[in-house]
Parts: C-alpha cells; structure tokens; sequence
C-alpha cells in the first residue's frame, strides 16, 4: 500500500493556531471551537461531551474492532491564588511544572472584567536593588508574583481592575520556527500532536481510502492534570494509541529527529503486542524510530486504564528538549510520528477476537516465554 501525502505546510499552520490559542487545563472551550471547526472542514463527524472533549470518528469498513488516537488540548498554566497588598498577585500552578520556567513570562490573566496583560517575575527581580540576594531566591511558586499591566499599588487595585481568586491564567507560547526546522515554543505538549492528528486525518479524509476499522480520534481536555482520558473512550474500543511528548534528555532515548514508542511510563509498561506492532510498523516502513522509557510521565493512557477501559494502549511520542518548559522539537519528529500514525490507522487489528470483551484461553494470544526460546549450547 503506497504512503498517503502528508501536507508539511497544513501540519505547521496548525501547529501556529493551536500554540496561539490559550488552553489551560480548565480553560479550553475556545481550542475546542477551533478544532471541532477544522474537523467540520475536513468533513469528519464528531461529537463534544458536556465537559469539552472531542470523539470524531474515521469510518472503517467495520464498526468493530474500533481502535482509538488520543491527543489532549489543554496545557499548563497557572491560577490566581491571592491578591497582594503590594499590588501583585500571587499563583498557583495547573499541571506539573517549575516555576523555574514560569519566571520572565509574559501571561494573559483572565478576568471577569476582561483579559489583563501582565508579567511573572521573581519576589527579589531587580539586581539594582537586591544585589546578589537576587541569585539566591529559592525557585518555587511561593517566590513568584505576576506584575498586572495595570495601576495596581494594592488589593483594592487589584479588584478594582477586576481580579480576583481564582483566575485563569495562560502564558505566551511564544513559537518560533527555523529554516532548518527546529520549533520552538512552550506547549509543544501536546498542540504539537493535535497538529499531527489534524494532518493524518486530512490526509487519511481525503484519500477516498476505506479503513480496516473504524478509528475515532480523541481530543481529552484534562491530561496535565491527570484525568484527561477517564471518561472520553468509547466502550467499544478494543486499543489506543496516545500521541504526547517524548522527553529528551541525558538518560533517555528519544530524539528531536524521531518518533518514540514508549515501552513504559510511571504507570508501568504499555501493551506488549501493540508497543512491537508499532516497532514492526517503523521498521516496514522506514520510519526514523527510537524506543524509551519514560521515569516521570504518565498520558491519557493511564487515565484510560485506570477508569476501567480494557483496551490495549500504547504511546507515540515527538521527542522534545526541554518539557514543560520552554520546549523544542524538529519538524522531522512530528513528520515521523505524524507518518507512524497514519499506518497504523491503515493497519489491521491486532488481534481479531479483540472485539469480544471475553474470550477463551485459545484464542488469548501468546508471549515469548523459556518454552519457545531455543538457546544455543
């Protein structure tokens, strides 16, 4: 089966709009609109829960057997957590991250007045005035304060102005894109994985292509926080794959310049036979792959899980430098998850009886085990 085209272009034109729409976990209907309107252009049928998530479907040439890739759109922020009486006002942190990257950045708080500009700085942020002191502060969301974009000398300022407890706030994504194809820009995780979604859906909508099986494409609004898949898998799907970031760093496998399968998060190791369906895939095809393993992560595959889905999961992730900060990936990890992607969702089941949820002994598949390992004497 030839390789469908993937459009490079549309993929980074989405990458821009998703990066440049504020989605904080709790602040998401407006990623929502956006990328429930591009699933209308692409003719693709889907439907929104009460509370956001989208479950848009890619017909296939049977309805069971349906097998699932989820992304999540919202990202990390912050949330207002006192109004100062210097007239600044003090956060707390959505989702797992440092305040170390929090600091300098500029944000959008939203109020109940309006949006309201503003910028995080550290408790001691002039080395006019704290000298040295100003490189011994402590990194920690209690030694940062966001500086309104506005008069603002105390609390009543601050509620004059419209701010209050519990305000959403989101931070500039600030992308920018290389000619030699680096990306750059906060939440990468996981608008850079909704962009490849869109791209494969394109691709795959537009081809006249009938699928094996039905595949739905998921779009959580909660995985930052730890909930994003609980509730928005369809009962009848029987496995998943997740698109997230795949960190790099020292001690770790991932690349810029690949996609990832991860073989174990946090969570502990995702399904066997579709981890190396997956590799098997990469290999046929001749896509740049690494394998990892993931220390400090956990996805939508385990929120999945952990509600009751019985469902095989596994993860493909985009390497990124730097995650939860100020991040970076190369357009050639999001061209290699993007094609992985797209022949899997052309591929067969893995195992037909997956669309019983009971079945007998015989047809429960086999791993290697000390019978069937011949060792050489």
């Amino acid at each position: 089966m030839p390789p469908i085209c993937l459009d490079e272009t549309f993929l980074l034109h989405q990458l821009k709009e998703l990066l440049s729409i504020p989605s904080p976990s709790g602040y998401s209907d407006q990623v929502v609109h956006y990328v429930g309107k591009e699933l209308e252009k692409l003719g693709i049928e889907f439907e929104v829960t009460r509370r956001g998530s989208i479950r848009a479907t890619l017909p296939g040439k049977q309805n069971t057997l349906d097998r699932a890739v989820t992304v999540h759109l919202d990202t990390l922020g912050a949330m207002v957590s006192q109004l100062k009486d210097n007239g600044k006002l003090a956060l707390t942190p959505i989702g797992n991250w440092s305040s170390r990257f929090a600091e300098g950045g500029r944000v959008t708080i939203f109020t109940r007045a309006g949006p309201r500009r503003g910028t995080v700085l550290p408790l001691k942020a002039s080395g006019h005035a704290w000298g040295d002191a100003v490189d011994a502060l402590p990194v920690g969301w209690d030694h940062v304060e966001l500086r309104v974009d506005e008069i603002c000398n105390n609390q009543q300022d601050l509620a004059d102005n419209g701010l209050d407890i519990g305000d959403i706030i989101a931070f500039d994504a600030l992308p920018e894109i290389t000619e030699n194809g680096f990306i750059n820009a906060r939440y990468l995780d996981d608008k850079a994985g909704v962009a490849v979604v869109l791209t494969v859906a394109k691709a795959l909508a537009g081809s006249g292509m009938v699928l094996p099986v039905d595949c739905h494409l998921i779009f959580t609004i909660f995985e930052e926080i730890g909930f994003g898949a609980s509730s928005d898998v369809y009962a009848d799907v029987s496995e998943m794959v997740v698109i997230d970031l795949a960190p790099v760093a020292p001690g770790q496998n991932s690349s810029e310049y690949a996609a990832t399968i991860a073989m174990k998060d946090q969570a502990g190791p995702f399904d066997y036979h579709l981890c190396r369906k997956l590799v098997n895939l990469c290999q046929g095809c001749d896509i740049n792959f690494r394998k990892d393993i993931f220390k400090f992560y956990r996805s939508d595959s385990a929120s999945a899980i952990e509600a009751g889905h019985d469902a095989r999961t596994a993860l493909v992730g985009f390497g990124v430098d730097a995650s939860h900060g100020y991040e970076r990936t190369h357009i050639s990890a999001l061209t290699a998850t993007a094609r992985l992607i797209s022949e899997y969702i052309q591929s067969k089941p893995t195992f037909a009886q997956d669309d019983k949820r009971w079945s007998s002994l015989a047809e429960f598949p086999h791993q290697p085990d000390r019978e069937v390992i011949k060792l050489k004497t």
